[in-house]
């Protein structure tokens, strides 16, 4: 959940708490079990809110303290957990630890970050040359002379995890949640948390001097420990690219995460191949330290696979900027229809974005100077136009999202798409989550076994009883010799599975 998109209740324009305390009877029909809150703490907002300048409070934007307190209750009552994000690599510039590290230079807080004097005769060249996760340079001067380090924007100023009130305060951030009846941690940028001291530049077949190193599972560990100690299930879930697997397993020890984002998957093209070995790396990494694999198709971060879907290229990373690219919404659609059933039959967790369920796709019609996002100005590519505001009623915008103006323009193309519209439809994108969800394979299943149908084909069972077919394929294929259909992402013709389209399916005994 994206809680300035989901739904607005005091008219401003962005969406807030008591807009979703509204709205959880979707999210309960929806099915889902979990949300995954994008962060809600006060911030300046130079990063949509993963500037955070205090974690034990609710920026007035979306409500209050109270109002999180009452939300995560009423989700309680309705059978959905809560998991809230967390932000270990860095803080906002606006935090008090930084601005008492700007005030005085001898101030103790100063080694709670990563001031470096400058390199040259006057200390004014950047202490390294590494380049930002949102591209551009990764250092800013201050007024004393020294430099600070920030990985994405200079108003993210990097924290030092080398030092024991670091590593405190955020244990301590993870109990305060905890005692409020959260359910799970996600956290950003699980991988970045150390740095070389050497400052290396980076180089290609060297260790790197800020991803993955060793140290980050320490921190791991304590805070499993910390989740440990609570009753109940308390979740960790990392955010961890990482296209090594095993560096990736590495997260998910028995001490340390229970769950990561499986960015393998969500970055694949629509290939039968290629989905085939990405299913099998992961469900492979995952098996051999017994933890669950996940499945995301979206997130608030990436482009909407509707629209990624329904490009010549069908790949995601964040080096491929592909925005602006012809675009076939109709395959794309049918395209994420069966990516629905594929990523909701794999053994494991599913991560749903909100919209996914209805089907939206990015607004790349967003005016630039209408962009918030900072990636726009240092990568030229902008992440809102996955993060436009939910429709939910009516024929033009709002959409029923607010009484207001919505703070990123809506689709008016988006009428169809609204959960009003979509809503007893049977042949909806939202029906079909719902009445997926509802029959999803769960954790009692077997592991999946392959069946090989075509070479574009995906089909596998779980169990005797149980099969997914995706077709890849440029033409139909028959269907593997079975009882019933239980549930289509599309029209089948007869026994045969059209292109681009999935089925699952009762085995025969």
């Amino acid at each position: 959940m994206y809680p300035r998109s989901f739904a607005d209740a005091d008219g401003d324009g962005v969406g807030d708490i008591d807009g979703i305390r509204a709205r959880l009877g979707h999210l309960r029909d929806l099915g889902i079990d979990a949300i995954w809150m994008s962060p809600w703490y006060p911030s300046p907002m130079a990063d949509a809110g993963y500037d955070v300048a205090d974690f034990r409070d609710i920026d007035p934007a979306f409500g209050s303290l109270a109002k999180a307190e009452a939300l995560i209750e009423e989700a309680h009552a309705a059978g959905i957990r809560m998991i809230v994000d967390i932000v270990p690599n860095h803080i906002s510039s606006a935090h008090p630890w930084f601005r008492a590290a700007l005030a005085d230079p001898a101030a103790p807080e100063r080694d709670y970050f990563w001031f470096r004097p400058g390199r040259g005769e006057n200390g004014d060249e950047m202490p390294t040359d590494w380049r930002g996760e949102f591209g551009g340079t990764t250092w800013t001067r201050t007024p004393d002379g020294l430099w600070y380090l920030h990985l994405f924007t200079p108003e993210q100023p990097d924290l030092n995890w080398d030092h024991p009130d670091v590593r405190a305060e955020f244990e301590s951030i993870l109990r305060f949640w905890f005692d409020r009846g959260v359910d799970g941690i996600r956290i950003d940028s699980a991988a970045l948390l150390f740095k070389d001291r050497s400052l290396p530049p980076v180089v290609e077949g060297q260790p790197h001097p800020f991803h993955d190193l060793d140290e980050v599972h320490d921190v791991y560990r304590a805070w499993r420990r910390v989740a440990d100690s609570y009753p109940g299930d308390r979740a960790l879930i990392g955010e961890v690219w990482m296209p090594e697997v095993e560096r990736f397993a590495n997260y998910l020890r028995p001490d340390e995460l229970h769950q990561a984002f499986n960015f393998l998957f969500l970055g694949c093209a629509w290939d039968a191949a290629l989905m085939r070995e990405c299913i099998d790396v992961t469900v492979g990494a995952h098996a051999a330290i017994g933890a669950p694999a996940t499945w995301v198709l979206s997130n608030h971060d990436v482009t909407r696979h509707v629209t990624r879907y329904g490009r010549a290229d069908t790949t995601f990373s964040f080096d491929n900027n592909l925005d602006g690219t012809p675009v076939d919404l109709e395959l794309g659609t049918r395209r994420a229809r069966a990516a629905a059933l594929l990523s909701l039959s794999l053994p494991g967790a599913t991560y749903i974005y909100q919209g996914e369920e209805l089907g939206l796709w990015e607004n790349e019609n967003i005016p630039p100077d209408q962009y918030q996002d900072p990636m726009w100005e240092r990568r030229g590519h902008s992440r809102d136009g996955c993060r436009v505001p939910l429709p939910w009623s009516g024929d033009e915008p709002p959409f029923g999202f607010s009484t207001g103006k919505p703070w990123l323009p809506q689709p008016a193309e988006w009428k169809d798409r609204t959960v009003q519209a979509q809503t007893g439809d049977p042949s909806s994108m939202l029906e079909l989550y719902r009445e997926a969800i509802r029959r999803r394979p769960g954790p009692r299943h077997p592991e999946m076994t392959w069946l090989d149908l075509h070479p574009q084909v995906l089909a596998f069972t779980r169990g005797a009883d149980f099969a997914c077919v995706v077709n890849m394929s440029g033409g139909p294929v028959p269907l593997p010799d079975h009882e019933t259909c239980l549930l289509a992402s599309g029209p089948l013709d007869g026994d045969r599975l059209p292109p681009d389209t999935a089925v699952w399916l009762r085995m025969k005994g």
